[in-house]
């Protein structure tokens, strides 16, 4: 059965720890890069919350193997700082959240993009298992 594995990841250390450990041989791996979660549950960046339901909801009908994983970059300070390792590093290079990508691809869905249905699809369709 395919089915959509999601996990959380909290700040760059175990962005870094997780990536180091992907296993080449398994499902695609897709990185979901958003602001840290407020006591309320909702993103301090309101970009992320207008996608995180359309990226969910489209997950749940998604009928393939592959393992989505939510990062959350921190909070404004952090995230702002142009110094941010999730900006600098070379496997991650944002510019904005939220941003979706493929683990050792080259889709990539920035900003406004990821609340967009038709883009999800075209990024997951490319996988043929």
């Amino acid at each position: 059965m395919k089915m959509v594995t999601c996990l959380k990841i909290n700040g760059f250390n175990e962005f870094v720890e997780y990536a180091e450990n992907i296993n080449s041989d398994g499902p695609p791996v897709f990185f979901y890069f958003t602001g840290d979660k407020l006591p309320d549950g909702q993103s301090w960046c309101p970009d992320c919350n207008v996608a995180e339901p359309i990226v969910k909801a489209y997950l749940e009908e998604l009928k393939k193997s592959v393992i989505f994983v939510f990062v959350q970059v921190g909070d404004p300070t952090t995230w702002r700082d142009r110094a941010c390792p999730f900006r600098t590093d070379a496997r991650t290079k944002l510019l904005v959240i939220p941003t979706i990508i493929k683990w050792k691809g080259v889709q990539r869905l920035e900003g406004e993009q990821c609340a967009k249905r038709d883009l999800l699809q075209m990024m997951f369709e490319e996988e043929e298992d």
